[in-house]
């Protein structure tokens, strides 16, 4: 079995936060989702689950962080090429996230940008050409 990542996000209204991650390419597994959390699927390995806050408190017993205005992770998800990484941006900004909270990154081989979602968690999303990266560095060495 390949190993998955659930990414456990506290988030203050439900529904809109479910809304934004569908509109970014997120699929809800009802499953996994009930009035206090869904379940946002974006691949075989990767899932985001959006917990309220009372939800969210069940797993810690620390405090609940301003993602807008404290920062503890940075998240990123990889795209298939450039346009993809713009496309979730763009997706992003048009479903009420930030668009490019962080300077967008292009070093040829590897292009990224990055957004918020209605919370303030900051995603990254991140395109490499794997041959080039690798020619790159075997040439550095």
């Amino acid at each position: 079995m390949a190993k998955m990542i659930f990414v456990n996000l506290p988030v203050s209204d439900l529904a809109r936060s479910t809304a934004f991650y569908s509109a970014i390419g997120g699929e809800k597994n009802p499953q996994f989702s009930d009035d206090t959390g869904s379940c946002m699927v974006f691949s075989e390995t990767i899932y985001v689950m959006l917990l309220t806050h009372d939800k969210y408190r069940q797993f810690t017993s620390k405090k609940i962080a301003d993602a807008k205005a404290t920062s503890q992770v940075l998240l990123c998800l990889s795209a298939d090429n450039r346009d993809a990484v713009d496309d979730m941006v763009g997706k992003a900004q048009g479903a009420g996230g930030g668009a490019d909270p962080g300077p967008k990154q292009d070093y040829g081989f590897m292009y990224g940008r990055s957004f918020e979602d209605p919370d303030g968690h900051h995603w990254e999303v991140m395109w490499m050409d794997v041959a080039a990266a690798t020619q790159s560095t075997t040439a550095a060495a």
